[in-house]
């Protein structure tokens, strides 16, 4: 079964084709109008969303297909007790394809073993985002005209901002990517992103200064602090302001900087920056959402029988080496096999949510 459950599934190749796809959406909607007809999408959103679930919607009505699901997992089985594998189960028999979000790290990855067709990953906890990392890939080739070659400052939470962990996993695939990190040393980048970048000879940088790394950036990357990944609401309290992006910061900033940010957004991006139409370009990448989306549904359910394109060598089952994660799903959902994978600096991470064990 071909999935999308973290953005390793496609391969730089595969990509670059969503995302000449989507532009061909954008100019010839008609064109593909009917090419779901009968078809239908289930959004299974245990968490509360707007923009990726409205846009899944309006790109599967846009192809011509029908939507069924829930937005709050209060309003589905799961608040009587029902576990993932026998929600989605249950669903993959009234649907063509699965887009779901979850606030555990590695639900979806759980969800397809399960189901019998596609799964789309919508979001899992602090984890992955890997539809939104798409939709930002064809931001940034529309707004830049180019993937490769850019420096990317990506600010906020870095912790637990599954987007810009997708974001990383998917830049490092292109040519001459350099990473600015900027954050409070409390939610720095995790250490398996790191890991990987070093092990690839990718060039990064950690600091917790916005306005001195603007001036060397082309595309800086908001993201907001996130109350909802916080045990802890005094630390929240105490981190929630740390960045604001005004039109004073971008003052020394290049004139053709892309500014990005996944929204919502509460207080990191003041409203005065949106008047900068050619650099705010985060009200456009929100629009692009719904054409890759359209990209990727009808890519899973033509591949429909094809296996992913993730390598799996790696992956074994072990019983003994539990996930110490509170954020995992391997937490609350009943006979879990347990997953790990061999990395190549000879450690060994969850199978599901990436955690080091």
């Amino acid at each position: 079964m071909r999935n999308l459950i973290g953005i390793e599934d496609f391969s730089k190749e595969e990509i670059d084709e969503l995302i000449e796809v989507s532009k061909d959406i954008m100019n010839n909607r008609a064109k593909y109008s009917e090419m779901c007809k009968g078809k239908i999408l289930a959004t299974l959103f245990f968490e509360p969303s707007t923009r990726t679930r409205l846009s899944f919607e309006s790109a599967m009505l846009g192809l011509g297909g029908n939507v069924l699901g829930f937005s709050n997992a209060n309003s589905s089985s799961t608040s009587k007790g029902e576990s993932l594998a026998d929600t989605i189960t249950v669903v993959s028999g009234y649907s063509d394809i699965i887009a779901m979000r979850h606030p555990k790290d590695g639900a979806p990855l759980v969800a397809s073993m399960k189901s019998k067709v596609p799964i789309i990953n919508a979001g899992d906890g602090g984890h992955n985002h890997p539809t939104q990392t798409l939709l930002d890939l064809l931001t940034i080739s529309k707004e830049k005209g180019h993937i490769d070659n850019l420096t990317v400052g990506m600010c906020g939470d870095l912790k637990y901002g599954r987007t810009v962990h997708s974001l990383v996993n998917a830049l490092q695939m292109y040519e001459n990517i350099k990473f600015v990190f900027i954050s409070p040393n409390e939610l720095k980048m995790p250490e398996y992103i790191k890991d990987t970048l070093e092990s690839k000879n990718i060039e990064y940088l950690e600091t917790n200064d916005l306005e001195e790394s603007i001036p060397n950036l082309d595309v800086l990357y908001m993201t907001r602090i996130q109350r909802e990944r916080f045990s802890d609401m005094s630390e929240y309290e105490r981190l929630k302001d740390v960045y604001i992006l005004d039109k004073a910061k971008l003052k020394n900033a290049k004139e053709d900087l892309s500014i990005l940010h996944p929204l919502p957004r509460v207080n990191e991006i003041s409203v005065d920056v949106d008047d900068d139409e050619k650099r705010a370009a985060y009200f456009r990448q929100a629009e692009n959402g719904r054409y890759m989306r359209m990209a990727i549904i009808l890519k899973l359910l033509k591949e429909e029988s094809l296996k992913s394109n993730k390598k799996e060598e790696n992956v074994a089952e072990n019983n003994e080496a539990k996930c110490s994660n509170e954020r995992c799903i391997t937490m609350v959902e009943r006979g879990i096999k347990y997953l790990v994978t061999k990395c190549s600096d000879g450690n060994v991470r969850c199978g599901y949510c990436e955690n080091k064990i």
